[in-house]
């Protein structure tokens, strides 16, 4: 059981761990990043059994980054909410809908969103995501989650006029820089007893729009993971985010957006809590 962190400037994090007082010790002199082979299970299971006093203490608060690096590529799955499509107007969907986020858009867990120049319905959706460790192809639903290093919190940022209004497909609408913040940590696999019984929520300047759980969920972790598997191969550090809950801002009527000045808070049980101030590109 570990919680994995990146600290440090933008561009310049460096490995780390939560120990057991909520600190930040130093993992640079066990791997380079968390990243690739340091989320294969031989090397989680190494980590996970470090003694965390013994490593060295970072000291003061320093910036959480993504809690991942070197990721390949992020697939998204869009309206795997029952609740959720039915707020936005959509039908259930027959199987896995997938979209991909650009690599570009990760950013940190507390790190500003930035709304790209002419936003005008920039969007929340807290999710749950699960992390890549052991690659696979063709992976049975039984054996999915031999290979998921773990999980985190991911901020799905969504311009919706870019996503629904404009020709072609989502991602447009969902790769604006600062569009994932993900972490604060990365949780192991093995301190999630049951990614399906997991309550998420956000709220915006103080008000909790979205409340739900993971139970709730059309196509679970497991079966999203060998979906996807079928494919394209997955490999260490990917990121799988699986769905949003109702509550999101275009459900309201009238719809509610994102505006400079505007606060996101969000969690998942076990993984931590972000927040986000909202500011315009310059």
């Amino acid at each position: 059981m570990v919680k994995l962190v990146r600290w440090g400037p933008a561009g310049q994090e460096k490995p780390g761990l939560i120990d057991a007082e909520g600190g930040v010790r130093d993992l640079s002199g066990e791997v380079d990043d968390i990243a690739g082979d340091a989320l294969l299970p031989e090397s989680m299971s190494r980590l996970g059994g470090l003694d965390a006093a013994s490593l060295p203490k970072v000291d003061g608060d320093p910036r959480l980054g993504p809690c991942v690096g070197g990721v390949g590529k992020i697939m998204a799955i869009g309206l795997n909410y029952s609740d959720h499509a039915a707020e936005a107007g959509m039908d259930v969907p027959p199987e896995p809908v997938l979209f991909l986020k650009a690599t570009s858009s990760i950013s940190g867990p507390n790190d500003p969103v930035i709304l790209p120049r002419g936003s005008k319905k920039s969007d929340w959706e807290v999710e749950l995501a699960a992390v890549i460790g052991k690659p696979g192809k063709y992976v049975d639903e039984a054996d999915a989650f031999d290979h998921v290093a773990g999980y985190c919190i991911l901020n799905d940022v969504s311009e919706r006029e870019y996503q629904i209004e404009r020709a072609g497909q989502w991602t447009k609408g969902k790769s604006a820089d600062t569009f994932a913040p993900i972490g604060p940590w990365l949780v192991s696999r093995d301190e999630i007893a049951d990614p399906q019984t997991l309550g998420l929520w956000c709220a915006v300047n103080g008000t909790r729009h979205q409340d739900g759980n993971t139970d709730k969920m059309v196509y679970g972790v497991a079966h999203c993971l060998s979906y996807l598997s079928n494919m394209m191969s997955l490999q260490s550090g990917d990121i799988i985010s699986t769905g949003t809950p109702p509550g999101v801002g275009l459900g309201f009527k009238p719809p509610i957006f994102l505006k400079p000045g505007d606060v996101m808070e969000l969690g998942v049980d076990g993984l931590g809590t972000q927040r986000q101030e909202v500011i315009a590109d310059d």
